[in-house]
């Protein structure tokens, strides 16, 4: 560098530091154009937008619905907006899906992959897609995206039909509840008898397995199940009795077995790999443990628990469960009979998402099982909740006595209208027959029991002659 040069610079102290700021403005101002030129191409959102002049959709998502241009053409794009009050998202069965959108938070879906066809849309929030949010895109040549309603969308729905939807899912429950012949296969919940092993021990065999399950009539699904059913069979036990709950893994991947709200030593603590190893498939592993107390408890996989028990792998365990009942015992004015003998006496599991869906006993509304009574008869329930969303269980009529709380007696047992339920509580109650009629019997957050189809879900009934 020339002494010139040098003195010049020596002259100028600034000279070094404007060229530098003057660059960096300089490159600001490039990748803002990019950043302009590429938002502006791909549109909002994780999605992607389409192509340049590509037709955009409007999409809206809502509880619990999916409405707007569901017929497009090929090479278009699909703005998804959230209407809702609550978090939704939109997925393309094996294709393109948004993020999770905020209430009033909107994205463009690049769906140019599409070709021409049918395509199943849906929530995957747990629980949306069984209370309605599933509709079908039609990719079709020269579709029109403008103004398209549906019968219950769109500014003029069709009002009968909503009337003779909703009336008509209300038939094949009464038909079933009428002729006592349940309208899907499969009953869950069926007790277990125990097989007396030479050590004394009582013996019960359980496989983990995936199975064919009717959730509704007419509706099939692939349910992981503990002895093919959902739930899986209830066991009976008393206060010192040797148990031994054998598990046979034919699931495709490793499994464990967590006996929750049950007295146990750790290492049948059922938590691979902490209190054991997994139980490989085609494996076999023995929960030795003596009854100890009291227990309304359940059995589950701990391990892949979150998607295989809201596939429906779970069931029911209970020591001595009947000294939990406050016979003889006034509560609100109402005395339970120091004698009484309730005509029900079973489990109710709530579940809320996977393959089974919103669903009683794994069974969605008009597949439920109604209960039958006569005025006077007294009635018990266990609600367990096996799902991921809280439940507000609602007996019309009769009020709910709740006696016990996770297999623990309450020394004040209350009466209540609806019970909210959470994420693995059980809840004991029990209720007298005052009144004959059929009185409805389900979930209280009415999008859990009601959709523009009709009545599904978490509903029964309870018919008192």
């Amino acid at each position: 560098m020339s002494d010139e040069s040098t003195s010049a610079k020596s002259e100028n102290p600034y000279s070094t530091l404007l060229t530098i700021l003057g660059a960096g403005v300089a490159l600001a101002l490039v990748i803002f154009a990019i950043g302009y030129v590429t938002k502006s191409d791909s549109g909002s959102g994780g999605g992607g937008g389409g192509a340049a002049g590509a037709v955009t959709a409007d999409i809206s998502l809502s509880e619990f619905a999916i409405d707007g241009n569901l017929t497009v053409p090929p090479g278009a794009a699909l703005k998804i907006t959230n209407n809702g009050t609550m978090v939704h998202n939109l997925h393309v069965e094996n294709g393109p899906q948004t993020k999770d959108l905020q209430p009033g938070d909107s994205e463009t879906l690049d769906i140019s992959s599409l070709a021409v066809g049918d395509y199943k849309v849906f929530c995957a929030i747990p629980g949306h897609q069984a209370a309605g949010m599933e509709a079908t895109l039609k990719v079709q040549e020269g579709a029109d995206v403008k103004a398209q309603n549906g019968a219950h969308t769109g500014a003029n729905p069709d009002y009968a039909k909503l009337d003779s939807d909703m009336i008509n899912t209300f038939k094949p429950f009464v038909d079933a509840l009428t002729s006592g012949v349940p309208n899907t296969k499969g009953i869950g919940a069926q007790e277990l008898q125990p097989v007396m092993d030479p050590d004394g021990y009582k013996r019960f065999d359980i496989t983990a397995a995936i199975t064919k399950w009717e959730t509704e009539p007419g509706k099939t699904v692939d349910a992981w199940t503990y002895n093919g059913t959902v739930p899986g069979p209830t066991i009976h036990v008393q206060a010192g009795d040797k148990v031994r709950v054998h598990l046979i893994n034919k699931l495709p991947l490793g499994t464990d077995m967590h006996i929750h709200g049950v007295k146990l030593p750790n290492d049948m603590d059922g938590v691979s790999p902490v209190t054991q190893e997994l139980v490989p498939s085609g494996g076999e592993f023995n929960y030795d443990f003596t009854a100890e107390g009291t227990a309304v408890g359940m059995y589950h996989p701990h391990a892949h628990g979150y998607s295989a028990i809201p596939n429906g792998m779970a069931g029911a365990l209970f020591i001595d469960e009947q000294t939990l009942i406050p016979r003889g015992k006034t509560v609100s004015g109402v005395t339970v009979p120091a004698d009484v003998k309730p005509v029900i006496d079973n489990i109710m599991v709530l579940n809320d998402a996977g393959n089974i869906g919103l669903a009683l006993n794994g069974k969605s509304f008009p597949g439920t099982t109604a209960y039958s009574m006569k005025v006077g008869d007294w009635g018990v329930m266990h609600y367990y909740n096996e799902g991921l969303q809280i439940h507000p269980m609602h007996l019309h009529q009769f009020p709910q006595l709740v006696f016990a709380e996770d297999g623990i007696a309450l020394e004040q047992p209350y009466f209540v209208d609806t019970l909210m339920v959470a994420p693995g509580e059980r809840y004991s109650v029990m209720w007298q027959a005052s009144k004959p009629g059929v009185w409805v019997w389900h979930c209280h957050i009415l999008t859990h029991a009601e959709r523009d189809a009709g009545m599904f879900g978490m509903v029964t009934a309870v018919s008192v002659s």
